[in-house]
């Protein structure tokens, strides 16, 4: 036999769907608040791609590991040169000097086997590099030298005396950096850094992102501490403006 349709099945099955929609709504809700807040919490503000925030170009590609072989030869390159200058204490004009050796040795017996062989005279290929290079690699320093100029000059110049700190702090740390060790493993360390913190960051960017609004607000809280305890007692004196005649 059906159920009779009463008003109180009609009044419990309506507060039932009420309930559902304001739990939906609810939930609609937390899930637009958490998307805003983790937009807002992210790293240094950032709203675009990481990809966007390298430049987009083959670098990029580079650094983020789109194309395995080429970010691991590159860092490999740099590992073994590191390694020459460092561990194996070689000099600049010592490891010239040897390449060139080499590639003479090279186009040495390349040139003269044919006498040992008896075979046709071979022709040995010239090394020659484009003058483009040299002149593309002038233009690309140049232009990154004169930007940081231009970058340092307008955080001089422009007033903002947060970011003013946090560039003297940044140069302080790497002079202090640079006292432990020398400039190549500088470098070095900077250009690990470029090919590993990139692509961890954009990997694992919402546990870092919360982990650094988590360290900048435990950062604020005793700032405030600091300021209602100690700075807001600081008596600050009072300057009255001099009247002219």
């Amino acid at each position: 036999m059906p159920e009779k349709i009463t008003a109180e099945n009609l009044l419990n099955s309506l507060v039932e769907t009420i309930s559902e929609k304001q739990k939906s709504g609810i939930f609609f809700e937390e899930e637009r608040s958490n998307a805003l807040t983790s937009q807002f919490n992210r790293l240094f503000g950032r709203q675009k791609p990481v990809h966007h925030l390298l430049g987009g170009g083959k670098s990029a590609d580079i650094l983020l590991w789109r194309n395995k072989k080429i970010s691991s030869s590159v860092l490999a390159v740099a590992t073994a040169i590191w390694v020459l200058f460092e561990w194996l204490n070689y000099h600049f004009l010592t490891l010239v000097c040897f390449s060139v050796v080499l590639v003479m040795l090279a186009q040495f017996f390349w040139s003269n086997a044919s006498a040992f062989l008896n075979r046709s005279p071979s022709k040995v290929p010239r090394l020659v590099l484009p003058k483009d290079l040299f002149v593309n690699i002038s233009l690309t320093a140049g232009a990154e030298v004169n930007r940081a100029l231009g970058f340092l000059q307008d955080v001089a110049c422009g007033g903002n005396l947060k970011q003013f700190l946090v560039v003297v702090a940044s140069l302080w740390a790497a002079a202090v950096i640079g006292s432990w060790c020398n400039f190549l493993t500088v470098i070095y360390i900077g250009f690990v850094a470029a090919h590993t913190l990139p692509v961890l960051y954009e990997r694992y960017d919402d546990q870092v992102d919360g982990f650094a609004s988590r360290v900048l607000d435990q950062l604020q809280k005793h700032y405030r501490k600091l300021d209602s305890g100690v700075l807001s007692k600081i008596p600050k004196g009072k300057f009255k403006a001099k009247k002219h005649a």
